[in-house]
Order: C-alpha cells, then sequence, then structure tokens
C-alpha cells in the first residue's frame, strides 16, 4: 500500500503538544492563520520548530532528494536568495540563523509550500507544469517573501493565542481535505472551529506583499518578470477546472487585484522573448562539468554574499528553457507510479515529431519499466537532439541508465560508462559527484569514489546521500569504523540524533583490532558522538519543557 502524504507525517509532530501547533501549506489546499499583531516568535524558536518538521520531512516515504532535479532547483533558488540578500529583503541575521533549504515531494499535485524555519517544499507536479524557467522561479521567490517578511512567525504567534484543540482540528482538517475533502470537511466540526477556519489562509496583505517582494527578488536575480504573469495565467485558467490537482490555488487564491498588480510592475515595451536568458547571464548544464557546487534536502549552500559581503550571484549561470523542458518531464516521471502512464509516456517520446522533454520523459520511463538498453537507445538519440548546455543533463540520464540492474554491459556500454565517470567525477555539481562516485564503485574502483565523496563531505557535510555512498565506498574497502561513521553522519544530516547516536556507539563497540587501526577516525568517532549527543539532549530538553 502506498504511503500517506508527506503532508501526513507533519500532522503528527504538529498536534503533539511538545511542538507550537503551526503549519504553512504542505501539500494541503489551506495553509496558515492570518496576520498577527506581532512577532512574539524568536529567529531561533522559529527555526527550532522548521527543523522538527524537516526531521519528519525526511522520513517520509514521500521525500525525494534526486541530486539531478536537485541541481536544477538549487540553480533557481540560490540566485533568488542572493538578490533578496543584496535587496536587504534577508537581513543577515535572518540569512545566518535560518536554514534556506529546499525539500522536494514526490506528490504530483501542484504546489509549493513555506515552512517555519526557512524550509521550502516543491511538489514534482509543480515543476511538471511549468514551462520556463522563471515561471518556476516566481512561486519559489513568492514562497521565499513569505519566510523572509517573516509572515509565518506573525501567524504562529496569533496560533498561540488559540486553544491546542481547536488549532488541531483545523490543521488536521486542512491536512486531510489535500487528499479527501469529505474527509476534511468533517475533520473541522463546531461552529467556532469553522469560524477559525478561515485564518488559515494566508491573508490578502499577506499575499499582496510576498507578489511584490517576490517580483522584486525574481527580477532582481535576473529572471524575466514575465514569468510571474505568465503563471498568474496558468493558475488562473487551472483554477476553472481545479479538481483538487491544484492545491495550490486554494493556500493562494487569485483574485483580479493580484492579477492586474504584477502586470502593472512589468515593463513598457519589448523585453525580449518570454523565457528567453536575462541580459548578461549564461545557460546553466545540470550535472555538467562546469556547474556551480549545489545541492538539495537537507544541504545549506553558503553563498558568496550571503554571509556577508560580495556578489550572490557571482559564478552562477541562468537556467536556459531548454534544460527546464528536460527537468518538467524528469518531474513528471518521478511522480508518477503507474506503469501505463509510464508507457504511454515511452510510447509519445518515440514518435519522430516528439519534443526534447517528451523524448527524455520517454528514455527515463523505459528505465523505470526495467528496459535499460532501450532506455540507453533513446537517451543516446536524445543527446544528438538536443542544445548544447542541454547535454551534460543528458550525460546524467546516460549514466543512470548504465549503473541500472540488468545484463552485464557490453564493451561499448562499459566504455561509454568509463568515459562518463571520468566526466562526472571531474565535474563540480551535486550530480556529477555522486553520480561519479556510483560509477566509480561500478567499476571496482572505490578509492576514487572515496576521493571524490570526501572532498564533497568536507563542504557539504549534511549531505547524506553523499555519506550513504561513501559508507558503501569504505565497506568495499574493508574499512568498517569509518563506514559505520559515515552511516552516522548520514543520521545526523536529516536530524536523527538518536539514529547518529547508535550508529556512533556501534563504531566505537568495534573490536579493538579494527578501531586501534585508524586511531585517527576513532578519535573523530569519539568527539562527533559528544556532539550529536549534545544536540539530541537539547532536542529532549525542549520538547520536556514544552508539556
Amino acid at each position: 500500500m502506498r504511503s500517506l502524504p508527506l503532508t501526513s507525517l507533519l500532522v503528527v509532530s504538529l498536534l503533539l503538544p511538545t511542538a507550537p501547533p503551526s503549519f504553512a501549506q504542505s501539500g494541503s489546499p489551506s495553509a496558515l492563520p492570518s496576520l498577527g499583531d506581532g512577532q512574539d516568535m524568536s529567529i531561533a524558536a522559529e527555526r527550532r520548530l522548521g527543523d522538527r518538521i524537516a526531521r519528519d520531512i525526511y522520513r517520509d516515504p514521500d521525500y525525494l532528494d534526486d541530486p539531478v532535479l536537485g541541481d536544477y532547483l538549487q540553480a533557481l533558488w540560490q540566485p533568488l536568495l542572493g538578490a533578496a540578500r543584496d535587496r536587504g529583503d534577508v537581513p543577515p541575521e535572518l540569512a545566518e540563523r535560518l536554514a534556506w533549504e529546499l525539500v522536494v515531494s514526490r506528490d504530483k499535485r501542484v504546489n509549493a509550500f513555506a515552512l517555519p524555519g526557512g524550509y521550502l517544499g516543491v511538489n514534482l507536479g509543480l515543476v511538471a507544469i511549468t514551462e520556463r524557467p522563471e515561471e518556476l522561479a516566481s512561486v519559489m521567490s513568492h514562497e521565499l517573501s513569505h519566510v523572509s517578511q517573516r509572515h509565518i512567525a506573525r501567524m504562529m504567534t496569533q496560533q498561540d493565542r488559540m486553544a491546542p484543540w481547536l488549532m488541531g482540528a483545523m490543521i488536521l482538517g486542512a491536512l486531510a481535505a489535500g487528499a479527501n475533502s469529505q474527509v476534511g470537511g468533517a475533520a473541522i466540526v463546531g461552529s467556532s472551529a469553522v469560524a477559525a477556519q478561515s485564518q488559515l489562509n494566508f491573508s490578502r496583505d499577506m499575499e499582496r506583499e510576498a507578489d511584490r517582494v517576490g517580483f522584486g527578488v525574481l527580477t532582481g536575480a535576473g529572471f524575466d518578470g514575465h514569468g510571474f504573469v505568465s503563471m498568474f495565467d496558468k493558475m488562473q485558467q487551472a483554477s476553472r477546472y481545479d479538481d483538487g490537482s491544484f492545491p495550490y490555488l486554494r493556500s493562494h487564491p487569485l483574485t483580479g487585484d493580484r492579477i492586474a498588480d504584477m502586470r502593472a510592475r512589468l515593463p513598457q515595451g519589448p523585453v525580449g522573448a518570454p523565457g528567453a536568458p536575462a541580459a548578461g547571464s549564461r545557460s546553466m548544464a545540470v550535472a555538467g562539468g562546469a556547474g556551480p557546487a549545489t545541492g538539495s534536502g537537507g544541504l545549506r549552500l553558503d553563498l558568496p554574499g550571503m554571509g556577508g559581503g560580495g556578489d550572490a550571484t557571482a559564478g552562477l549561470a541562468m537556467p536556459s528553457r531548454a534544460i527546464h523542458g528536460l527537468m518538467a518531464a524528469r518531474a513528471r516521471v518521478l511522480a508518477e507510479n503507474s506503469p501505463d502512464r509510464q508507457r504511454a509516456w515511452l510510447t509519445s517520446g518515440k514518435s519522430a515529431d516528439a519534443k526534447a522533454g517528451d523524448r527524455y520523459a520517454a528514455a527515463l520511463s523505459a528505465l523505470r519499466l526495467g528496459q535499460r538498453d532501450l532506455a540507453l537507445e533513446l537517451a543516446q538519440r536524445l543527446r544528438g537532439a538536443v542544445a548544447p548546455e542541454a547535454r551534460p543533463t543528458v550525460d546524467a540520464l546516460l549514466l543512470e541508465v548504465l549503473l541500472a540492474p540488468g545484463t552485464p554491459l557490453s564493451a561499448s556500454q562499459s566504455a561509454s560508462l568509463a568515459e562518463l565517470r571520468e566526466q562526472m567525477l571531474a565535474g563540480t555539481s551535486r550530480a556529477s559527484a555522486l553520480l561519479g562516485a556510483q560509477a566509480a564503485l561500478a567499476t571496482g574502483q572505490p578509492q576514487r569514489a572515496v576521493s571524490r565523496l570526501q572532498a564533497w563531505v568536507a563542504l557539504q557535510p549534511r549531505d547524506a546521500v553523499a555519506w550513504q555512498i561513501l559508507s558503501r565506498a569504505y565497506t568495499l574497502q574493508g574499512h568498517a569504523l569509518r563506514a559505520i561513521r559515515a552511516e552516522a553522519e548520514s543520521r545526523a544530516a536529516h536530524l536523527d540524533f538518536a539514529g547518529a547516536v547508535e550508529r556512533f556507539k556501534v563504531a566505537q563497540a568495534l573490536p579493538v583490532a579494527q578501531r586501534s587501526a585508524d586511531a585517527m577516525e576513532l578519535a573523530i568517532v569519539d568527539s562527533r558522538r559528544r556532539e550529536v549527543e549534545a544536540r539530541l539532549r537539547e532536542s529532549v530538553l525542549e520538547e520536556e519543557s514544552r508539556r
């Protein structure tokens, strides 16, 4: 049986009396209470609550850490963050103390949501319906602005004045309605609860402010402002026949005033074709060797300008429409579990007049259907048909196909695997580092995987997937102590401090011969265990203090 949606898991922690009863739209048709009078919730308290929610998200089966798609989303997210910092929308204290992390859900409904503490959620369904990078970036900039203007903290202050049982009923009803509107209606009962349900939506003033600030952030990052208007147009059309697939419409209802305001902000006269990169920008190759080092999930990437002076967008390239089409196709396929739908995409993508995105979807669908040779054939044909800046993105797909289980590779396929391995190991993006390391393991070169990933986690210590692959590499080398420590670091990266402490203890309990053979690593394990135990004690004491 398929797991409950990611948002259903969140309700558990949100309804506990140990946690403030607050929630931002995570995949449901409604979001947060309206604006409070003050900002009583401190930045530290908001971050702690966000971390609690994120910890549950990381455990949910609907949580997706896809390095290729994650790199692309970060290529949109990081320039937006940089622009918000440069404009003063994100002051230094917020820049340093909030998470500013993306979490991705497999949910194919169209939604994005801001969570306490600076976490931003994106459903695959939202990525799938967008046609240009600036459309997706416009939604992300809007949600970023809800965080930067501290709308969530203000509304949580308002929530604190309500009875916990009442807020719990409201949140439960909002979440349940995401999957079943009848259940949602039944969950919110009683005249006072029904009256309070209206507070679950962002206020009109908040929506207008997030539009205004978000538009400035979007254009300040170099994206075409038409992305805001075209995304509004998409949503307005969808609202006429929404069957529940667009929960974002209900948490962020469109009004004529909002649409008119965005149109008025656009410059008069021609500004270039919609979707074209902004003047002076460069196209970005996802998973290629020249892109910026990016991450996803629980990673925090420190940009120049986010922690102090400098140009926050220096060295970042503007994603192209060609790459966006491939990533939208990837999102469609990754969100779909129906073999019939995958076979339909496979058939459509094989036609002579198929677009690049359709061909990408066909190749990925063939891979998910277990047809590796066909997937490889389709991906190779696609590589020769896409724009040059999109070829590294297809190369990443080719490597995924070659790494998939199946019959032994032919001589030519093995040669392709070796070539792509070298290309990825030399790259700087997260996808290239992780795929290159996996290729090194597959070709019997664990030391090369270790070298690449040790350098990566030194810069990105919260990359849980990198630590997992590194653990496999250490195991192949016979380094039990290092392998178990990497498992512990992977759990700590996802804020599972109890699980991390347990693995550190297992490492310390290894036979003396294995521990003494790597004295430096053992010292690191001892130190890290103490650090993580301190984090675990802090979280336990915080929960006890709320009871």
